[in-house]
């Protein structure tokens, strides 16, 4: 029999619909890329969907399941599919150029591979400019054995930021103009008023380096204009799943967006994250949390009351936001809270200071690289332009917050010793120093210690260091931060990298170009990596924006002081100005693509392809060896 999953994403806990057909396994799919309309409410535009709908399906798989996936392309131009998040062998996972060359028109490829895993996942396009315009679905991976926690129905929400223009026209304005979709610039009245809050000579001088720099305060994001979605309904749409009063219900979180980052509330329930990037975390109850694009976040709630309660997504530079329900009964619904004033980037975000704050370094404002001069490190100190930022041996005059680090970077100890920015004290694990040698954990920074609830905020070495892009929750609650997040049960024993390398964050925001040290893809050789190894990946944002780093086929173990608990993910965000590590075991052989998920960036260069030389049978490379 037939199976395909044809309802929209949060209708159903779960069932497929059956279609009569011949005799097909039970583990065989059908998809079709198709034209479809997209509808937000607010307007109506032409766009790509999976099965007639965007977005597509909710595919259902169970692990220890082989599935076949019948994709038929019904498109004019070439397509693809990639399974976000999957482990499957390399010629499976849908990227063209270095997957496979794609599904020409009216053409149908069948998709192979056994499901490994569990948990909530996506899928997409990794044509250009198809999942912008609508060619996204949402994965669900039932677990072999028993789930680990308790509830008693769940909804997909998947997140999106539909855009009027079609994605091929965006390229093309910001290409042109990047500004182009920047509805928030700055007016004389904002000048005046930042004279009279730092004095005239500051605010001239804030004005000049911003304009060096050919950007604004609020080059938070890229992309404006949109409308923020929730299983394609807009705000006025108001798409809806309904509760029994008393029941526990599982939310699987999608950031299927091209660009945009959600900060996540429900206004009168606590959110208790259980799983990140489809992996088992130990359970963390928080009242808001961001979801970069491309991460998945899974959060039970407890309906207690006869109520209904709004979903607020709003979108990371305060321009949009996407609002669903909770109730009880269709109809019903909540207020819906107002946005929050807009962030403004500073310039501690760039990792950098100005005028009466220590004067302003030497940034290369054309290739986004910190050149001379004095820098403002994550933790507020200052850094010799000698030194690049993130780099292993500078020195910090007693780190500048009475021997408290709070940046991602590299600090040095009291003994002369240098301590990775994201260890930190009490977490009873070892780390791995710059020079290959642990300290113990007894030894570390406890961030929690220095008046912080441990969300995120300025000791959150993965948020951006300045007022700007610093979230907190509204009404005082709790900020999921990265450092929350622990492994329920680690996948891999916990040993020491065998090498790290180091990708810098690159790019030039006035010619719209994005790249990796500085690279573009296509000049770029691949990265090399060898089965069986264990590989450190230190990303420092040299950039003004936050991007969220996807590793195809391999999963990436963030480094968030946890040691062994390290959770693992497959989205990896980094935050301007700091420096942030993850760990890879190299267990996949093939080609794989390496990128920002952020879909203009991707494109415009900030790419990579990684090959991996040998396969099972190597002998694993242990550090030390």
């Amino acid at each position: 029999m037939l199976r395909t999953a044809l309802r929209r994403p949060g209708l159903a806990v779960a069932g497929f619909v059956l279609a009569l057909g011949g005799a097909a396994h039970a583990d065989t799919y059908d998809l079709t890329v198709d034209p479809v309309t997209i509808d937000t409410g607010e307007f109506k535009r032409s766009g790509i969907g999976f099965n007639g709908a965007s977005p597509g399906p909710v595919l259902r798989f169970r692990e220890g399941e082989d599935v076949v996936i019948n994709v038929t392309n019904n498109l004019s131009v070439p397509t693809s599919i990639h399974w976000h998040g999957l482990i499957l062998p390399f010629e499976q996972d849908g990227v063209p150029g270095i997957s496979y060359n794609g599904i020409a028109p009216g053409e149908t490829f069948t998709y192979r591979f056994p499901i490994v895993q569990s948990g909530t996942y996506w899928f997409h396009s990794h044509t250009p400019f198809q999942e912008p315009d609508g060619a996204y679905g949402a994965i669900v991976i039932e677990p072999e054995g028993r789930e680990l926690f308790r509830y008693d129905r769940e909804y997909v929400v998947q997140l999106t930021d539909a855009h009027p223009h079609h994605a091929e026209r965006i390229m093309r304005n910001l290409k042109m103009m990047p500004d182009y979709y920047n509805r928030q610039q700055r007016t004389l009245l904002d000048f005046l008023g930042d004279a009279a809050e730092m004095g005239l000579g500051d605010a001239l001088a804030d004005r000049g380096d911003w304009g060096e720099m050919r950007m604004m305060p609020t080059d938070i994001e890229d992309l404006q204009g949109f409308t923020p979605l929730i299983n394609g309904m807009g705000p006025d749409q108001n798409w809806t799943g309904l509760f029994e009063p008393g029941e526990r219900v599982r939310l699987r979180f999608i950031n299927s967006s091209a660009m945009t980052y959600f900060d996540i509330r429900i206004p009168g329930l606590k959110m208790t994250v259980v799983q990140a990037d489809g992996n088992n975390v130990q359970p963390v109850t928080v009242d808001e949390f961001r979801i970069a694009v491309a991460e998945t976040y899974d959060v039970i709630v407890h309906l207690r009351e006869d109520a209904a309660y709004t979903i607020f997504a709003e979108s990371m530079g305060r321009t949009a936001f996407a609002r669903g329900s909770l109730a009880p009964r269709p109809g019903m619904e909540a207020d819906v809270p107002d946005m929050r004033d807009p962030s403004l980037l500073t310039m501690a975000d760039m990792g950098m200071a100005h005028g009466g704050h220590g004067g302003h370094g030497g940034m290369d404002h054309g290739g986004m690289n910190h050149g001379g001069g004095s820098h403002m490190m994550p933790d507020g100190t200052m850094m010799d332009g000698a030194a690049h930022m993130g780099d292993s041996g500078m020195g910090h005059d007693g780190m500048g917050h009475d021997g408290t680090a709070h940046g991602s970077g590299s600090h040095v100890m009291p003994d002369g010793t240098v301590m990775d920015g994201s260890a930190r004290m009490g977490d009873g694990a070892s780390h791995m120093m710059p020079d290959g040698t642990t300290m113990e954990g007894a030894a570390h920074m406890d961030h929690g210690a220095m008046g912080h609830d441990g969300g995120a905020g300025a000791s959150d070495p993965f948020y951006a260091p300045g007022s700007g892009l610093t979230p907190s929750a509204a009404n005082g609650g709790k900020f999921l931060s990265y450092a929350d997040l622990k492994a329920q049960s680690p996948l891999y024993e916990h040993r020491a990298a065998t090498r790290e390398i180091e990708l810098r964050l690159t790019g030039n925001m006035e010619r719209y170009s994005w790249s990796i040290n500085g690279i573009k893809y296509e000049d770029a050789e691949p990265i090399v990596l060898q089965y069986g190894e264990r590989v450190r990946f230190k990303f420092v944002n040299e950039t003004m924006m936050t991007h969220p780093m996807h590793l195809h086929g391999m999963w990436s173990i963030l480094d968030n002081g946890n040691g062994r608990w390290n959770p693992i993910k497959h989205v990896v965000s980094v935050a301007p100005g700091t420096t942030v590590y993850m760990e890879t075991e190299v267990d996949a052989p093939g080609q794989w693509a390496f990128h920002c998920h952020l879909a203009y960036h991707a494109e415009s260069g900030m790419f990579r392809k990684v090959v991996v030389e040998g396969g099972p049978g190597t002998k694993r490379a242990d550090a030390g060896e």
